[in-house]
């Protein structure tokens, strides 16, 4: 356990304070905040995305932030390893990591050291998977994925369209599920002594009324704006 990095994690829902709480206890413990979240890692996206302000940070040094051109793709396995190294450099600065964001597949992955082995890709494969998306809706699709991997398909919202045609993608490619694939990818230990913080809130109607208050601040600051010029 000596050679594991101490991490502090905090998720939890948009606008439960998660920026906030994160820059308070890096600013108390001499911490770097290490983003979680898989939109703030564009440019160009600083209001759509909530990125935190300069006024916010408070000079606490934040990374994997903005600095990502929004038409590249940035895998999960992408982020275990950028998070990964950012880890390692503060930690050998002698400082704490704080791992902060929404995007729990990305914190979940971190955690608990998933071993993402790189697949040949067969771009017919996920060409077709599209097609049939686009021709006949999710539900043929997460109903194929009921029956080749019912455990998958239970932890799956229909509506996430990406990680069903990923699924399906991987075991047609490949015969093995994508629950046989994470269990597979798990370490014996995790890389990490790691101090979850999940935040919430006891009323979802004040968690909704604080997401409608940041619509319309966005909006304010240039929300459309800004979306007009990521869609050029």
């Amino acid at each position: 356990m000596a050679d594991k990095a101490d991490i502090i994690v905090i998720c939890g829902p948009t606008a439960t304070g998660k920026t906030a709480l994160s820059v308070a206890l890096a600013k108390l413990l001499d911490g770097e905040v290490v983003s979680a979240d898989s939109m703030q890692i564009y440019k160009g996206l600083r209001v759509g995305t909530a990125q935190a302000t300069p006024e916010e940070m408070k000079g606490v040094p934040h990374h994997l932030v903005g600095f990502l051109p929004p038409e590249e793709r940035f895998s999960v396995a992408d982020y275990v390893r950028h998070a990964g190294e950012c880890i390692a450099q503060i930690t050998a600065r002698g400082r704490v990591p704080i791992v902060v964001g929404g995007t729990g597949l990305y914190i979940s992955s971190l955690v608990n050291g998933i071993d993402f082995t790189p697949d040949k890709a067969d771009p017919a494969v996920r060409a077709r998977l599209e097609t049939e998306l686009m021709e006949q809706g999710i539900g043929p699709l997460y109903a194929r994925l009921q029956q080749v991997d019912p455990e998958c398909a239970a932890k799956l919202h229909p509506n996430n369209h990406g990680r069903v045609l990923r699924a399906l993608e991987l075991y047609e490619q490949t015969g093995e599920t994508m629950s046989c694939r994470l269990a597979r990818s798990r370490p014996a230990q995790q890389p990490y002594r790691a101090l979850l913080i999940g935040l919430n809130m006891p009323e979802r109607a004040q968690l909704y009324a604080r997401i409608d208050a940041r619509v319309d601040a966005m909006l304010a600051h240039g929300l459309l704006e800004e979306a007009r010029l990521v869609y050029a």
